[in-house]
């Protein structure tokens, strides 16, 4: 793990960039109190991503055919979650 301050990232973005990239982890320092962490943005990381919409459209279609269930209490919930 690689600790830089502000100032060097600015000045050398494309060089810490592509090391992150490769794997490495990266500290950017700014002040004496705060740090980021620069780690690559993946689909995972969005909260719509193709797997969330096809469970959303997934979903959807349970509800038009009926496929649903109707919860009435606490202890129906705990049921259906299996505690």
């Amino acid at each position: 793990m690689l600790v830089i301050s502000s100032r060097e990232f600015r000045q050398n973005q494309k060089e810490y960039f592509e090391r992150v990239d490769k794997g490495e982890r990266i500290i950017v320092q700014r002040g004496k109190d705060k740090s980021y962490l620069l780690t690559p943005v993946t689909e995972d990381d969005l909260y719509f991503n193709s797997t969330i919409l096809d469970r959303i459209k997934q979903g959807l279609s349970e509800i038009q055919k009926g496929e649903t269930k109707k919860i009435n209490s606490s202890e129906e919930i705990k049921e259906l979650l299996g505690l």
